[in-house]
């Protein structure tokens, strides 16, 4: 199972600086990949931009968005361009994980009817995926044939059925591996009914801190983030992984449930972080 890491693009007051000897050093580790969450009423980096900084000072970690808020990119044509160049930048490193989003607030800032998302999300997939195959006479041409590899993401039959037409695999939002375990369920047999060859490629996050003040940093961080949530947010909180041995068991059980990559995601900006987890993750303790 691959290993990736969050850049703390999330994570209120993070300097650009931070974030890019963040993706350096995770690099440097031998991560598979920095991820990014995404939203709008929100402190956070938007997501491709974040990642295009990253891009700048790596050479070999895949950069995924895990997830991005697709409805939320009205202007198919700018998102397919934004998108391939980024693949053109990274040399081929850009993965789209995408999903359709579930905060309101998000989508009356961004002018964009929530109640709808699901067909803009589908009118998106066909349109971006167009421009990539030159029919739209958009460019550049994306360095990946065919365009960024699609990562996509929820449970529902709509997004089951997005994920085996349009997708290379599934991810989970994160849950547990309860939620992992059911969803990959899901995305396997949508794969095999939708005449699919071999089978998707599975991928997880999940939230990560290190170090003495690990418990803090999450509870901190992750009531912050997902306060919108109520209780459930205690829900989040108590499944961050704060000690190695929580991270090396979390390692295994998800690489046992067929897991292709996990991301973990810091509450903690300290950069290092990074080591710690590489030091835990990448070598097993």
């Amino acid at each position: 199972m691959d290993i990736g890491i969050g850049l703390p693009a999330t994570i209120p007051g993070v300097d650009g600086r931070r974030m890019l000897d963040w993706a350096r050093l995770a690099d440097q580790r031998g991560f598979s990949a920095v991820g990014v969450l995404d939203r709008v009423v929100y402190g956070n980096y938007e997501p491709l931009i974040a990642l295009a900084g990253a891009a700048a000072v790596t050479e070999h970690i895949r950069l995924i968005t895990t997830v991005l808020l697709a409805p939320l990119r009205t202007n198919h044509a700018l998102f397919a361009k934004s998108a391939a160049s980024l693949d053109r930048l990274s040399g081929g490193r850009l993965v789209l994980g995408l999903g359709v989003g579930g905060r309101e607030d998000d989508f009356t800032v961004g002018g964009v009817d929530h109640r709808t998302r699901g067909k803009a999300f589908d009118a998106l997939l066909e349109r971006t995926t167009a421009a990539w195959r030159g029919e739209l006479g958009v460019g550049p041409e994306p360095l990946t044939p065919g365009g960024p590899p699609i990562l996509l993401g929820g449970q529902s039959p709509a997004a089951l059925r997005r994920m085996a037409q349009y997708g290379i695999g599934w991810v989970s939002p994160g849950g547990g591996l309860d939620m992992f375990g059911r969803g990959a369920a899901g995305a396997r047999e949508a794969w095999s009914a939708a005449g699919r060859e071999g089978a998707p490629r599975l991928a997880s996050i999940a939230y990560y801190a290190l170090g003495p003040n690990a418990r803090a940093a999450a509870d901190r961080y992750l009531h912050h983030y997902y306060g919108f949530l109520g209780e459930i947010a205690d829900y989040v909180v108590a499944g961050a992984l704060v000690s190695a041995e929580q991270v090396v068991t979390a390692v295994g059980e998800f690489a046992a449930a067929g897991c292709d990559e996990l991301v973990l995601l810091p509450c903690d900006p300290d950069l290092g972080q990074v080591d710690l987890l590489a030091d835990v993750a990448l070598t097993g303790g």
